[in-house]
């Protein structure tokens, strides 16, 4: 199994990680919490746009889904842009078009523009989230790498808890202002602030430590030794692949792919669907939805950071992401029973969506544990992209089943536990089988 010890650091060493911490991770917080936002907000949408254009739950999980086809097409070759241009130019690119078209969205009023705005706007987004992975792994070894992104990923928690009220809110007050549905400023008002961002990425992320005019000379030393000492170990490794070709042809590449996949079906299963959920058991009045679904993510978001902190100190990593997958997919079990709804129905999706996002923090801790160099942009994009399909599956899968059995939403929420399920027992294998002899490495970079 794969083990990775918290690092052994100097006082240098660990100043100089922590100053780039706090310099990095609050910015690629902001970053993400509006990627999201601007993904997954048509679920707060729909709660007006379906009945105004006539959509069925097929067609809404369609054109929810319909994101990720695009994503899904230009990830890699998006993501092997980006390791060639660096992370300042192509993160601006990716974030102005995506919030460009999130406002666009406000001209849909059909279901053919409703696929093709979303097909687009997964293009736009397409390699942004394992862009970043790949650029923290030129900031932050192996040791620190599972608590950055642990944090960097309660973006998605923090999202759901400021997202979910704000949404509600846009919804119930500025229906038909302006002759604007509320779903339609939905979409202008959190599809701005991304062209704003996008545009301060320009001048302010740095190509690498090397680059930063922010770090002394001595943190840029300490920083970039410990990277290069990483990577020298990893690539003396023989199961460590470090060309293109490799990364497609690696049978762990595929299963994290199938691991990803797994997680993210319950994922969007919760971000597509949770306010429809709360609307069928609890409340129909828009704003009061939207702060009820904040408290899935508020879970979400302590327990992620305590499960990723503690995979670091401890230096493990299977049963981190193995534990909290299983967790998840008994709550989804539970929540699928026709005893519970309404509140106890919020808390055990609040354990589901706490597990899942628990399992995601340290995850991507596993992609750099086995591929380096070119291989790891197109590993990592490949292993997000592939496990993104998910991202069109659940919604479709979800929306066509509740046609079926006339809104019921207890077999989608059992298809969701299987998920987990299953992610949890390919986790065990591939950790097992395919990154066992990843060796450790102990950064000790001694004063300048």
């Amino acid at each position: 199994m794969p083990h990775f010890p918290s690092p052994r650091t100097s006082p240098q060493e660990t100043a100089a990680f922590g100053k780039a911490a706090r310099h990095l991770i609050p910015f690629l917080f902001l970053c993400y919490i509006l990627a999201y936002l601007d993904r997954v907000n048509v679920g707060f949408a729909k709660l007006q746009m379906c009945s105004d254009l006539g959509l069925s739950d097929t067609a809404y999980g369609t054109g929810a889904g319909i994101f990720f086809i695009g994503y899904l097409l230009f990830e890699v070759p998006s993501n092997i842009i980006l390791s060639k241009i660096g992370a300042r130019i192509w993160i601006a690119r990716i974030m102005i078009t995506w919030g460009v078209i999130a406002c666009l969205q406000v001209f849909v009023s059909s279901e053919f523009l409703f696929y093709l705005l979303r097909f687009l706007l997964g293009i736009a987004e397409a390699g942004f989230f394992p862009g970043i992975i790949l650029y923290m792994t030129l900031w932050f070894p192996s040791g620190y790498r599972a608590r950055m992104v642990a944090w960097f990923m309660t973006a998605v928690a923090v999202a759901g808890i400021i997202g979910g009220p704000v949404s509600g809110s846009i919804l119930a007050s500025l229906h038909r202002i302006a002759g604007l549905q509320g779903w339609q400023w939905l979409f202008v008002l959190e599809g701005v602030p991304s062209v704003i961002v996008g545009i301060w990425v320009f001048y302010f992320l740095d190509v690498g430590p090397a680059h930063a005019a922010w770090l002394t000379e001595a943190e840029k030393k300490v920083l970039t030794e410990s990277i290069a000492e990483e990577d020298r170990v990893l690539k003396q490794n023989r199961s460590t692949h470090h060309t293109l070709k490799d990364a497609f042809s690696s049978p762990a590449v595929w299963i994290l792919s199938a691991v990803y996949f797994s997680i993210v079906m319950g994922l969007y299963g919760i971000s597509f669907w949770l306010p429809q959920i709360i609307r069928e058991t609890i409340t129909t009045e828009v704003s009061a939805i939207g702060w009820i679904s904040a408290i899935p993510w508020l879970a979400a978001a302590v327990v992620m950071v305590l499960n990723g902190m503690h995979s670091d100190i401890t230096g493990e990593r299977r049963w981190h992401i193995a534990v909290p997958s299983l967790v998840g997919a008994v709550a989804f079990s539970l929540s699928a029973m026709p005893f519970v709804s309404g509140w106890y129905g919020i808390f055990t999706l609040s354990l589901a969506t706490a597990g899942i996002m628990s399992a995601l923090s340290c995850f991507w801790s596993l992609p750099p544990a086995i591929l380096s160099g070119t291989a790891a942009a197109a590993g990592i994009a490949l292993v997000n992209s592939f496990g993104n399909v998910a991202g069109y599956v659940s919604p479709e899968l979800a929306g066509m089943i509740r046609d079926a059995t006339g809104g019921r939403m207890a077999p989608v929420l059992a298809l969701f536990s299987f998920g987990l399920f299953l992610a949890a027992m390919l986790t065990i294998y591939v950790t097992g089988r395919y990154i066992r002899n990843v060796p450790s490495v102990a950064f000790q970079v001694q004063d300048p």
